[in-house]
């Protein structure tokens, strides 16, 4: 699988932001909480819908995306896709991003699980469950940013964060609604 390379800018911290579940109708509070994040990059985790959400999000910060499974294979978005974050030409991190990553709850399915330890990925990045996640598991760490579509009660309307700072990366959920930080109940 052929990596994307992603050049971060020199400041830090670097935001990423992560949307998935669009279902053709992102919530316009959370894409205005999302670009006053200003962030270097938008990730979009698969079921988009309407394309024309692409254009929305292009709006906000370049984009890398996937197709999820009520995308069109016709789109030309990639259902895997390796991103190889770099700064200063070093890697800094590199994430595999997909659709449909777990089963079961939160378990790593076995190939993608293999395509993550293939692109040597620390991170895969995730969406189809609506369920906001940040976990372990098979000693890589998985991210799902909820749903930032449609609601489907009781989840929340989220999209996530990726921080590339000076002490690391860290990953949060932000509330589409609030803009605020959004923590489990």
């Amino acid at each position: 699988m052929h990596a994307v390379q992603v050049a971060l800018p020199n400041a830090v911290p670097t935001l990423i932001g992560v949307v998935a579940d669009t279902h053709s109708s992102p919530h316009p509070d959370g894409l205005r909480h999302l670009a006053a994040l200003k962030p270097h990059l938008v990730l979009h985790a698969g079921d988009i819908g309407d394309l024309h959400v692409l254009e929305q999000l292009r709006a906000i910060a370049p984009l890398q995306a996937v197709r999820g499974n009520i995308d069109d294979a016709s789109s030309g978005l990639p259902e895997t896709q390796v991103l190889e974050f770099e700064r200063d030409g070093r890697r800094v991190l590199t994430a595999l991003l997909t659709h449909i990553a777990v089963y079961g709850g939160i378990r790593i399915r076995g190939e993608v699980a293999k395509a993550a330890r293939a692109a040597s990925a620390q991170l895969i990045v995730c969406g189809h469950s609506h369920v906001p996640f940040i976990t372990q598991d098979r000693g890589l760490t998985l991210f799902n940013p909820g749903s930032v579509g449609p609601k489907r009660p009781p989840l929340p309307i989220l999209f996530g964060v990726i921080e590339i700072g000076a002490q690391g990366i860290s990953m949060r959920h932000v509330d589409a609604l609030t803009g605020a930080k959004w923590l489990p109940p």
